[in-house]
């Protein structure tokens, strides 16, 4: 039944999530009725976290993290920013020793069907599928504001409308402000709301105002049909009125209810409490968890794809610290103009107190147009565009990613619930001073000095727990094996694989350990050699002998050749990088003597019978492996490898790419001279072989360097009469194949080979006449431009 006459009627606040001007409104309304009860549509999980909330460490935009502990990657957000309303009502209630409570549906209720359903997938032997990394935990900011809409960019060329079109009208229940703005002459309902409400000078009846719209909002909206969506707001709303009741059982007069404006209407007129609990019974729950976690202004905009996100948090920042500062509308202008300027000035472009005072004058011009009682963000924009940025759109993309946007990064008090992995990770980023930044920022680690490494060490072992935070960059940063350069950027969903990798220990030294252990269990042998380089440089000495041990066990059962050439190559990256590390390496070297044995002897099966794809792919893998054997400088490996190459070199009905291969390395080894070298090519290129066969041969022998062909004549002479002694047929058949291989030469070797051509180089014969030869040479029209370039070249006429 509806709340008897003694019990006090609420204050019902309809707010719109991350509003600067509904949270200065808020603030002073709450002020002005001093309410001795607050209620703040949000999680009750997260009930016992909420008074670090007005923490002084606390600095928002932080969100409330709410988790199921069993699987932590089923977990929602309550992201809140400084402009949030419900942030200020917070604040409010806790610095004026008022009780706050959070009044909507229990996360504990609504996260208990998503782990029902990944256990049925786990019964089913499924995986998981997991929820999105920024689930929207608040359902009424997803009804409640617009979500990121396509520009359109990218599409089809639109058609003509044909005569009796009719634009859609939105839905009024995905977008009650976009159906309140049409009615009232908008087209976009975030332009109204920030009209009529963010910008209002005057706060007085607002939320009277907003209770009454979306009241004949709801009143004209059809009600949903029986479905999940429907259930699930109905039971979110009778959950909220089962806590006002509460409150006035308790004996609270002055309530205060701060929720969505679309709900706004569902708690001022109260149905019996029965119908109530008829909704809210048999609700299944979890065991769930909740704690704060620092949060980025970008993911607080809606181009993150976040529900109740906001186009401008930055922005917002700025407006609320100003009204909070009591600035003028100009003084709001000046102060950002100012911002811009600076950060233009800071990118090396042209900015100053001249171009501020013109934008700030016109964006006020724009406004004064507009009816607008203060310049907003597009008069800004376009005031900005029109005076810094000359009409280009470039600097104003800085502008919308620094300022508009933001870059923020939130940060939570010390006493802050976490996970032990969670705070050892904290302790380690202060001990070697790698702050968490939203913005990205490049670490060039020079391994020899003890920080460096360390820091590396860390920055390995997140990756192996999953926990991105740096990106290992394999180009540039300092030269040497002793460098590493890193791009680091922290964000938010950070904190829940943290908390997922809790389950493997409570250090980053020893969950590491763990889990490449667990891993190693399953491994297969080239996963094991990627495993056991990611290791030594994670610098995990315990997870070593272990991850070896597997390691060696899979190579003595393995018998696929090609699967220990690719393990190889990040086997011997570990010897090469183990004394800059100061890690040992001596059980990684035994492997790698066993298996460089092992191919030595199955290599030749290996490459027996191969079709082109597949002689295209070992093909890789033995310049990789040859690679590999030479920089070890193995005398005992040289000489096997060497013998195996000979013997692949003279195995008959070995592809041609293959056998050309093998005597190029042997070649370079100087295993075969030139002249051996020479006499092979010429067998290859024989008329008893086919051209496919040979222009193979070819390909294998000289693709990637042409140096060979530049400087040794012998080889040369071979190619060129192979290749003038082709049928007109067969040369176009294998003209791909040759300019295939030739693509792959630098471009002053396919320059000097075509100055080789031009010259007539071939065979040993002598250079064709009209090449540029003196015999070609038509010396009475020399001496005609002889006058025109002595003038060009300041020298005196010569006598024609």
């Amino acid at each position: 039944m509806s709340p008897s006459a003694s019990a006090a009627a609420p204050h019902i606040f309809g707010i719109r999530h991350h509003g600067p001007g509904s949270a200065q409104s808020l603030r002073k309304a709450l002020e002005a009725m001093r309410p001795d009860i607050l209620l703040v549509e949000g999680p009750p999980d997260a009930a016992e976290v909420l008074p670090l909330l007005a923490h002084p460490q606390m600095q928002p935009p932080v969100a409330l993290l709410i988790y199921v502990p069993e699987t932590p990657n089923l977990s929602v957000y309550y992201p809140f920013a400084i402009f949030s309303p419900e942030w200020q009502a917070i604040h409010y209630g806790l610095t004026s020793n008022i009780p706050v409570r959070f009044m909507d549906l229990p996360q504990a209720h609504q996260l208990a069907e998503a782990v029902q359903e990944a256990r049925r997938r786990a019964s089913q032997e499924e995986p998981p599928e997991a929820m999105p990394e920024e689930a929207q935990a608040q359902a009424p900011e997803q009804a409640e504001e617009p979500a990121a809409t396509d520009d359109g960019q990218g599409e089809a060329d639109p058609q003509p409308l044909p005569p009796d079109f009719q634009f859609p009208v939105p839905d009024p229940r995905a977008d009650p402000l976009g159906f309140l703005a049409q009615a009232a002459g908008y087209s976009d309902g975030e332009r109204w709301w920030e009209h009529m409400v963010e910008q209002r000078q005057n706060s007085a009846g607002v939320f009277e105002a907003i209770l009454e719209a979306m009241t004949a909002a709801r009143a004209e909206i059809p009600p949903l049909d029986d479905t999940a969506e429907a259930r699930h707001e109905a039971q979110r709303e009778a959950f909220m009125r089962k806590t006002i009741r509460q409150a006035q059982k308790e004996g609270f007069e002055r309530i205060a209810v701060v929720c969505g404006a679309w709900h706004a209407p569902a708690l001022a007129d109260m149905p019996p409490a029965k119908d109530d609990n008829e909704l809210l019974k048999g609700l299944p729950r979890t065991k769930v968890q909740a704690t704060w976690i620092p949060w980025t202004y970008d993911r607080i905009s809606s181009y993150s794809g976040y529900g109740a996100g906001v186009e401008s948090p930055g922005w917002y920042h700025h407006l609320f610290t100003s009204a909070l500062a009591n600035h003028t509308p100009t003084e709001v202008a000046i102060h950002w103009m100012t911002r811009v300027a600076r950060l233009l000035r800071s990118e090396g472009l042209d900015a100053s107190s001249a171009h501020v005072i013109e934008a700030v004058r016109l964006a006020e011009a724009l406004a004064a147009l507009r009816d607008c009682p203060l310049p907003g963000l597009p008069e800004m924009n376009e005031a900005a565009l029109g005076v810094f940025c000359f009409d280009t759109d470039l600097p104003l993309r800085l502008v919308h990613r620094q300022l508009i946007v933001g870059n923020v990064l939130g940060a939570v008090p010390d006493e802050t619930p976490m996970v032990p992995l969670q705070q050892d990770l904290s302790r380690e980023q202060k001990r070697l001073r790698l702050p968490p930044t939203s913005d990205w920022k490049d670490y060039d680690l020079d391994l020899r000095k003890p920080t460096d490494l360390e820091r590396s060490h860390l920055l390995h072992r997140l990756l192996l727990l999953g926990v991105e935070w740096g990106t290992l960059q394999r180009s540039g940063g300092g030269k040497g094996t002793f460098h590493e350069l890193w791009r680091v950027q922290w964000q938010p969903e950070l904190a829940v694989r943290l908390i997922e990798a809790g389950r493997w220990g409570n250090t980053i030294l020893a969950a590491a350990t763990a889990r490449t252990c667990d891993e190693a269990t399953r491994a297969d042998l080239s996963a094991l050699g990627n495993l056991i380089e990611q290791v030594l440089l994670a610098h995990l000495p315990d997870a070593v002998p272990y991850i070896t041990q597997c390691l060696e066990n899979q190579a003595a059962l393995t018998s696929d050749v090609v699967q220990m050439m690719r393990t190889l190559p990040g086997l011997a990256n570990v010897l090469r990088y183990g004394d800059v590390r100061k890690t040992d390496t001596t059980a990684v070297g035994h492997v790698v003597n066993g298996l460089v044995v092992r191919i030595c002897i199955g290599l030749p099966g290996a490459c027996s019978s191969l079709n082109d794809e597949a002689a295209a792919a070992m093909f890789k893998l033995l310049v990789a492996t040859n690679d590999v054997i030479t920089m070890l400088q193995h005398p005992e490996h040289l000489a096997q490898w060497q013998a195996v190459l000979t013997q692949l070199a003279n195995q008959q009905g070995m592809h041609g790419m293959i056998a050309g291969r093998c005597v190029r390395l042997l070649l370079d080894q100087r295993v075969f001279d030139h002249d051996e070298a020479a006499r092979r090519m010429g067998l290859s290129l024989s008329l008893a072989n086919e051209p496919a066969y040979a222009a193979a041969w070819i390909e294998g022998f000289i693709r990637g360097s042409g140096a060979l062909l530049v400087h040794d004549t012998t080889l040369w002479q071979v190619l060129d009469g192979w290749v003038t002694a082709l049928a007109g047929d067969t040369f176009t058949q294998i003209l791909p194949l040759l300019r295939r291989t030739f693509a792959t030469f630098e471009a002053p070797e396919r320059r000097s080979l075509g100055e080789r051509v031009r010259r007539g180089e071939a065979r040993g014969v002598s250079p064709r006449p009209g090449m540029g030869t003196p015999s070609d040479l038509d010396e009475e029209r020399a001496r005609a431009v002889l006058p025109l370039v002595a003038d060009l070249l300041g020298l005196p006429r010569p006598e024609v």
